[in-house]
C-alpha cells in the first residue's frame, strides 16, 4: 500500500476530504519523527512502540571488492509491534 492509497482509505472511512486526511497523516508521521529525533519513545497501545536504538560499531565487507571496512556506530529507529498487531498478522 502506498501513502496515497492509505490517505484515500482514511478519507473514505472518516468521510473527510483527502486533503484533510493527508494533513493528518503528515502530522502523525512528522511528530513521530520529531520524537525519535529527540530519542523519545512513542507507544501506541495495541499497535506498537517506536524507539531509537544504538547500533554498535562493527566491521563489514565491501561486496564489490571484498575489502574489510569499518562501519561506525549509529542511532537507528526501531518498531516493536504490539500484541494486537502481532495477533492480526498471524
Amino acid at each position: 500500500m502506498t501513502k496515497a492509497e492509505l490517505i484515500a482509505r482514511v478519507a473514505k472511512e472518516c468521510k473527510i476530504p483527502k486533503a484533510t486526511a493527508e494533513r493528518a497523516l503528515n502530522s502523525v508521521t512528522d511528530n513521530i519523527s520529531k520524537c525519535l529525533k529527540k530519542k523519545d519513545k512513542i507507544t501506541l497501545t495495541g499497535f506498537g512502540t517506536f524507539q531509537v536504538a544504538r547500533r554498535r560499531a562493527r566491521t563489514g565487507r565491501n561486496p564489490q571488492t571484498g575489502a574489510m571496512i569499518n562501519i561506525k556506530a549509529a542511532n537507528v529507529p526501531r518498531f516493536k509491534p504490539g500484541k494486537q498487531l502481532r495477533a492480526m498478522t498471524r
